[in-house]
């Protein structure tokens, strides 16, 4: 963290009203995170704010500075880093350092098999089955084969295991991938191509033009002017633009040469591992001389080298030590809601099982005592003297055995095949593809899909995930006149939407599309000198860097708003040519001009403005600034003119969300500057509160300003972003805006994307606190007052939201900053530890309490946006709603500083494109866009969570039916734990004769269209609120299922009572009556599922009635003689099935008890329909018309219209100082001949020494 940055703390915001004051506190990136990261303490600050000279003096003097430092990495020297061990599993000795290597996979070839059965057997159904296994293995106990067990557990098992093999192969190709890159090593006096995975600390990697930075390295040289490396961040903040890292200037100096390199022996002594993206503290120790380094010098795993052919640098963390590793926070196991309710109910239906198994055991006990004795029952003796107790005991485990259907194996293997189909239908779905960077949507993981259709809360990152992180010039206010509109060359208004032809523009980069016809010709024939001057300040006033790349100009600018700027006056033809250490060159409309640079202003978050001053040819001295408006008009002259209709402009600019800025000037006499020049040299030089004292410098000529006009930047949002988001919002979606971007650019967006509307009521940090604390006062007065605070904070018909930054987030969440512990401290006594232990629970219980009214207060609020927010923070107020509200939650980003909230929430989606894929490496769902969003909840989500639920409730249903037929049956075999059922009817029922029908439901069901889906958003509320399944859907199911096995049971029993068939023979026997019931229960059930099926297709009606014939063809294929002469033990029903089966009378029973099971439920289904029908049922019965309806227009575009303008400016050029340091110093500038351009005349300012480029 930059000492200016930590100095601001608190402070107020350049002279701003009070607004304005507690903004400047807000924009400062609050002390974040790492457990492992102790802070700042006062030595470390000390080292960095003392100056290098006088680190070097004192080192010289034999002086050196205290180091707490516990990492310590010497160049060239694997012996010495190797050192370092710790101490694992307390006996194991292993490396300090991490290796390069990552590893994201869990199984190699030796663990996979005794790690996933491990893994498979932690499961209560499947531990509970193997058990069954080995009971059944016991003669004693079981009425049943073993195969009626084994079959379908080593089915479960090969199923899951090969889809966590599959899963597990693409984790090792992807680390394989990342770990085999390659990247040059010094070794042996060359750098080699080496694999990351070989990379060491305290190695010298060479990194060329575009290579992938491997490890977080310190930059020691490279072939940029005075060693500067420009790197992208899109892998850590989603932002393209590009940042600049500088070397120490004794390393640019003496390590340019390989020989050189391959000497250097440096010691660096810096801080653990942490996750602190903005800071790092450490020296380096070298030729008995100190060195401070910062965060500057540090090139961070993630980055991309840009623009620069090659860099020298010393890896100081590698693989999981780097701190883009340890932003991605401790990878959870993700489990759904659905998950956790299934657990539950297994556990309920362990303990139902044992309490009819305890009830059936003692019925035969007392049965054995009173009718089962040798003198009563002769023909069931088995001639074992068992007491009745004892054959209580043993039927006790055999209807254990019996009725283990009741806790279905298959459960879990089905709900794992149905997420699978239903993840490989997120990734077929074609209007989910992102053509335009050839990005499908994904499914990175196929376990979590029903929760999709339960999410409560979105946090979404804002930079390159609801925007496209590009900033186009749109319109500007000259001398209070807008430009901007459709406009012809004349300046008259037209409904003719035709682009501007830049091609008069030799400069001009085709990127700017702009509508008004009118300004470029009235610049281009110089009738308006304002509009001339408008952009040469746009040309002049910045920090942009400039390079030649195949003949074409290319700016790198410390952010995207002022890249769109210089290159809105490049179209324009005002063109940033080149500059030097003290001169600036520019086109304007074609003659070449240069201005010797007398001062660089830069901005700053306090400042919101920058300003610089410049000797024209002609030698006049004038001063262009530009800024946030509110600073910019409390310094203009009070004869300046045109500031209330550029005042108008601004507030029509804000009205439709775009990102405003405004533009002034002034002359300064020689006099005049010679005096606020040697104050301001004095400031820039002073040894003590430099940057505060250079401020006020600043404050001092930045007076008298003359208004040129204003700006007006549009943040492109993604396509269709305000239309996912209130499509969500009418879902009870609630979204909260999870930021590291200023105030000001945050709230832009969110007015924007119409998450904030001008009916809404911002509430910031400040009051936010103010109401945290009255709610707090009032608590410790009265419960009931507690009560109606926390309820009713708000007024009744207010629409509140809050703008929170992640200063105040620290302040009101008690989350402050630690102190490293002294070296000694005075032993406390007894009373004083516990008076610590007290007083530390007190605290604990008020942080956690103060956290729980934080989230009831924000979320009554209708929006929530968080900005200058840490990655650690962002994942803390995810966990916060997660433990406060128990809400299933979602987080969507697209970097490095979204890893750990999109691991924190329950789903995780990553934004995959130009971005950056490590936000995509961590998440659960991948898709190119934001408004996919839509989609994948209310269509994937929404269907997702249905099928879960109809499988479910239907899948305890159709276990019930069939199992309880054994329990009515004991009522009648005397509790013998005899079976009511063929035994490999038992066997194949949930494999073969069930499965399909429910399976296909459970992938394929549709209650309405995609499109009914999203035009009908409301009929996303009742997943969240676990409508469709809960313990009182279980329960229904228990009792239906219930109800089903008595009626399967007892009307063949009543018909087989008294019955005679037709060839006088009596089908009473158990075979026959095994195979009616079994037959009814089969076209039951199957007609069960087909009566839940809403969306019917061939697949559908091909399973249903394929499953009937399916049963049939099995079971007269295994009761015929031919498989009875081959396996006498195992197939025992011979000729059962066609003797059965051809006596009518049995049919007529088999339609009875099917049209018994099924009428009621046809008719109760009916009469909910009719009576009191859901939204969806409405839906459903006016399907056609809807579907026949022509869709809604799509509405115009228009101006986001309020009542009330709110100015909001844009001024958001960095989140840290811009380039003007860096000009000054001329570190950055390349020696070069001045460029000569055809057809551009030459008007230059030459001052002595200086020669112009």
């Amino acid at each position: 963290m930059s000492t200016d940055r930590v100095s601001s703390l608190g402070g107020g915001g350049g002279g701003g009203d009070d607004d304005d004051n507690s903004r400047g506190f807000d924009d400062v990136v609050p002390y974040s995170d790492d457990e492992t990261d102790n802070e700042l303490d006062s030595s470390t600050e000390r080292l960095e704010d003392t100056p290098q000279s006088t680190i070097k003096q004192k080192t010289e003097e034999g002086w050196q500075p205290k180091s707490e430092y516990t990492w310590k990495v010497k160049a060239n020297d694997r012996n010495f880093n190797d050192q370092f061990t710790v101490t694992k599993y307390g006996c194991i000795k292993t490396s300090k350092y991490s290796g390069n290597a990552i590893r994201t996979y869990k199984y190699n070839l030796l663990t996979f098999l005794p790690r996933n059965l491990m893994e498979q057997f932690k499961r209560a159904a499947n531990a509970y089955f193997l058990i069954l296994l080995i009971l059944q293995a016991i003669p004693q106990i079981s009425t049943l084969a073993w195969y009626t067990t084994f079959v379908p557990l080593v089915v479960v098992l090969g199923i899951t295991a090969i889809k966590d093999l599959v899963d597990d192969i693409a984790r090792h190709k992807m680390d394989n991938i990342v770990n085999n890159r390659k990247c040059e090593i010094l070794k042996d006096g060359s750098f080699k191509a080496q694999k990351w995975r070989d990379i060491k600390v305290g190695d010298i990697v060479c990194l060329r033009r575009d290579d992938f930075i491997p490890a977080d390295i310190l930059l020691l040289s490279s072939t940029e002017p005075n060693s500067l490396c420009y790197v992208e961040t899109a892998e850590l903040d989603g932002e393209t633009n590009l940042k600049f890292k500088m070397s120490l200037d004794v390393t640019d100096k003496l390590l340019k040469k390989l020989k050189d390199l391959e000497s250097f022996d440096g010691l660096i002594e810096c801080e653990e591992p942490n996750n602190r993206l903005d800071k790092f503290t450490g020296t380096l120790y070298w030729n008995n001389q100190s060195y401070p380094l910062d965060v500057n010098s540090i090139l961070l795993r993630g980055c991309t080298v840009r623009n620069t052919e090659s860099t020298h640098g010393i890896v100081i963390f590698a693989g999981a030590d780097t701190k883009i590793m340890r932003n991605g926070g401790k990878t959870n196991f993700k489990r759904t809601k659905i998950d956790q309710l299934m657990n539950y109910i297994v556990y309920l239906i362990f303990l139902f099982l044992i309490l009819l198994s305890i009830g059936l055991a003692i019925g035969h006990t007392f049965w054995e005592s009173d009718i089962g004795s040798v003198t009563q029952s002769w023909y069931l003796d088995d001639g074992k003297d068992y007491q009745p107790s004892y054959r209580g005991f043993i039927t006790f485990w055999g209807y254990i055995i019996v009725m283990n259907t009741l806790v279905p194996i298959s459960l879990y293997v089905s709900v794992e095949v149905i997420r699978m189909g239903q993840s490989y239908f997120i990734n077929w779905d074609l209007q989910m593809y992102y053509a335009e960077k050839d990005t499908p949507a994904k499914a990175r993981t196929t376990t979590l899909t029903e929760q999709l259709g339960q999410i409560e809360y979105i946090f979404s990152d804002k930079t390159g995930t609801l925007t496209q992180n590009i900033m186009a010039f749109k319109k500007c206010s000259i001398s209070g006149t807008t430009y901007g509109e459709l406009c012809n060359a004349v300046g008259d208004k037209t409904d003719k939407v035709e682009l501007v032809d830049f091609s008069w523009n030799s400069y001009a980069d085709g990127s700017l599309k702009f509508y008004d016809h009118y300004l470029p010709q009235l610049i281009r024939s110089r009738k308006d000198p304002v509009a001339g001057e408008f952009f040469k300040l746009l040309a002049l006033c910045h920090t942009v860097m400039v390079e030649e790349n195949n003949g074409q100009i290319v700016y790198q600018a410390a952010s995207p708003d002022e890249g769109a700027l210089v290159t809105a006056a490049r179209n324009f033809g005002f063109v940033f040519l080149s500059r030097t250490q003290s001169t600036i060159t520019i086109s304007e409309l074609g003659i070449k001009t240069t201005y010797e640079v007398l001062a660089i202003l830069d901005f700053d978050s306090d400042r919101k403005r920058m300003s610089i001053i410049l000797r024209s040819p002609e030698g006049k001295i004038k001063l262009y600034c530009k800024g946030a408006d509110t600073v910019i008009y409390e310094r203009l002259d009070p004869n300046s003119p045109n500031s209330e209709s550029t005042d108008e402009a601004l507030k029509d600019f804000a009205d439709e969300t775009l990102r405003t800025l405004c533009l002034s000037y002034k002359d300064i006499n020689e006099a005049e500057f010679e005096e606020w020049n040697r104050k301001y040299k004095a400031a820039s030089v002073a040894t003590n509160n430099r940057d505060e004292a250079r401020s006020s410098v600043y404050e001092e000529i930045e007076t008298n300003l003359l208004l040129l006009g204003a700006t007006a930047i549009e943040d492109k949002l993604q396509d269709g972003v305000s239309d996912a988001i209130e499509t969500l919002k009418r879902g009870d979606i609630k979204i909260w805006v999870l930021t590291g971007d200023k105030k000001e650019t945050a709230e832009n967006i969110g007015y924007s994307c119409n998450l904030l509307t001008n009916e809404m009521t911002i509430y910031d940090g400040e009051r936010i606190n103010d109401m945290l604390n009255t709610m707090q006062s009032n608590r410790t007065k009265s419960t009931a007052e507690v009560n109606l605070s926390t309820n009713n904070i708000f007024l009744p018909d207010e629409k509140p939201a809050m703008v929170i930054t992640g200063s105040w987030l620290n302040e009101i969440l008690k989350e402050k900053k630690r102190r490293k512990k002294k070296w000694f401290r005075r032993p406390k006594t007894e009373h004083e530890k516990k008076m610590q232990m007290e007083k530390n629970l007190e605290d604990e219980a008020t942080k956690e309490r103060r956290q729980k009214d934080f989230v009831d207060l924000a979320c009554q609020c209708t929006a929530v946006v968080c900005c200058r927010v840490t990655p650690k923070q962002k994942a803390m107020v995810v966990s916060l709603v997660k433990k406060y509200k128990k809400a299933i939650t979602l987080a969507i980003g697209d970097g490095a500083n979204d890893v750990n909230m999109i691991k924190t929430a329950h789903i995780g989606v990553g934004i995959s494109g130009q971005e950056g894929m490590q936000a995509v490496m961590s998440s659960d769902y991948a898709f190119g866009q934001f408004r996919f969003l839509k989609r994948l909840l209310l269509v994937h989500g929404r269907w997702s969570y249905i099928r879960m639920c109809k499988f479910l409730t239907y899948f305890f249903y159709k276990n019930f039916a069939f199992t309880l037929v054994h329990f009515w049956y004991s009522f009648f075999n005397g509790y013998s734990a005899q079976t009511a059922f063929e035994n490999w009817f038992i066997t194949l029922y949930n494999v073969l004769y069930s499965s399909l029908p429910v399976l296909v439901v459970g992938v394929l069901d549709q209650d309405v269209t995609d499109k009914l889906s999203l035009r009908f958003p409301t009929i996303y509320i009742p997943g969240q609120k676990d409508a469709y399944f809960n313990f009182k859907k279980f329960f229904v199911s228990l009792f239906h299922g219930i109800i089903v096995s008595m009626i399967i049971f007892f009307i063949p029993y009543g018909a087989f009572l008294q019955t005679m068939g037709q060839d006088g023979e009596a089908p009473t026997d158990y075979q026959s009556f095994a195979v009616t019931t079994a037959s009814s229960l089969i076209i039951i059930v199957n007609f069960q599922i087909a009566l839940d099926t809403s969306y019917w297709t061939f697949v559908n009606a091909f399973s249903v009635f394929g499953s009937i014939v399916l049963y049939f063809a099995i079971m007269f294929d295994l009761h015929s003689a031919g498989i009875h002469i081959i396996f006498p033990s195992v197939f025992t029903f011979t000729g059962a099935a066609p003797n059965a089966l051809r006596q009518p009378y049995l049919w007529l029973t088999i339609i009875l008890t099917v049209a018994v099971s099924l009428l009621p439920v046809i008719a109760v289904r009916f009469l909910i329909q009719v009576i009191n029908p859901s939204e969806t049922d409405k839906i459903q019965m006016n399907r056609k018309k809807y579907e026949i309806e022509l869709l809604p227009k799509p509405s115009r575009p228009r101006s986001f219209q309020r009542n009330e303008s709110i100015r909001r400016s844009g001024y958001a050029f960095s989140h840290q100082q811009g380039y003007a340091d860096l000009i000054s110093s001329g570190r950055s500038i390349r020696k070069k001949g001045p460029r000569s351009e055809p057809g551009v005349s030459s008007r230059t300012f030459e001052p002595p020494g200086v020669n112009a480029s």
